[in-house]
């Protein structure tokens, strides 16, 4: 009973923090299957805009505002990796890493320490971990505004160019379309995103810390998999986008239950690295096994 207890007091902590991983998921959506493209600058570009917030509420700038200045840091991240790879033909995965690595210096610069602290007792902070209905609120909207600007964009000329180009490059080019330049804009975004969601989660948590973005790709990866395999790519791509921050609210409900079941907090990451495993694995099993199955099936049928 105390178990349970424990685990419903959480419950509003994990929602809140799922909608705000959200948004960084919903980036790495963009590159992992929109783009087709292994992006690993999230690590870093998630602590940038936490970064970037943290510095900017402090030296009194207006939490929200701090909210734009963040997404357009991990926009100038997600535009290196960009350039990286395009103009210079460093490797997709590769050209991530570099700049996940050198973004490391680069926070320590702009904090000017490894931790810069926010207190909602001396700053009016857009989400805070004290009053998390108040956050889930602010995340709900949040996840429904990006969720619309991102359908809608899509939509749009240029959007379906970039959807075009993730889907077969060499058709792409063959319409006219600068895949190139698609890539650059769809990274961009990407990571304009994640910086957004870095802010918001400085602001949640109290503090913009230099390790914040760590293991981040592996949260967002576990959220677009959980939201495809439980809430299914139906529909429209309104609804698969939804779905993202629905697996990413899945995912911190997850972590929740299996902490409070007494798993130690260093397992975490081995925790999250395995759950990713399996949901990927998921699919693959499925078609490989299950329609073996139905075929087999047919076939004594048609024998018979």
């Amino acid at each position: 009973m105390d178990f349970l207890l424990a685990f419903m007091k959480s419950m509003p902590s994990s929602i809140a923090q799922g909608l705000i991983w959200g948004i960084m998921s919903l980036g790495v959506y963009i590159t992992y299957k929109v783009l087709d493209y292994a992006d690993l600058t999230v690590d870093g570009s998630l602590c940038t805009g936490g970064a970037v917030a943290a510095v900017l509420i402090v030296g009194g700038m207006n939490p929200l505002l701090a909210l734009l200045f963040a997404f357009l840091a991990g926009m100038l991240t997600g535009l290196v990796t960009g350039v990286l790879h395009t103009c210079f033909g460093i490797p997709a995965i590769l050209s991530g890493i570099l700049t996940q690595l050198a973004l490391y210096s680069i926070n320590m610069r702009i904090m000017g320490k490894s931790n810069v602290p926010l207190s909602v007792d001396q700053y009016p902070l857009t989400v805070s971990l004290r009053y998390v209905w108040p956050a889930v609120a602010v995340g709900v909207i949040a996840v429904a505004a990006v969720v619309a600007i991102l359908y809608w964009f899509f939509g749009t000329e240029i959007g379906c160019a970039i959807r075009a180009t993730g889907n077969n490059q060499a058709m792409a080019r063959a319409q006219g379309v600068n895949t190139n330049a698609m890539k650059v804009l769809g990274l961009v975004l990407s990571n304009g995103l994640v910086g957004l969601s870095g802010a918001l989660y400085a602001q949640y948590q109290g503090s913009a810390d230099i390790n914040m973005g760590r293991g981040a790709i592996v949260i967002g990866l576990a959220s677009v998999i959980v939201g495809e395999v439980v809430f299914g790519a139906r529909f429209n791509f309104a609804y698969r986008l939804a779905s993202i921050a629905g697996g990413s609210i899945i995912y911190f409900i997850v972590i929740a239950f299996v902490l409070q079941c007494g798993m130690p907090t260093q397992d975490l990451k081995l925790f999250s690295a395995l759950t990713v495993a399996v949901f990927l694995a998921l699919p693959y099993l499925r078609g490989k096994y299950f329609k073996k199955g139905i075929s087999k099936k047919k076939g004594g049928k048609a024998d018979a």
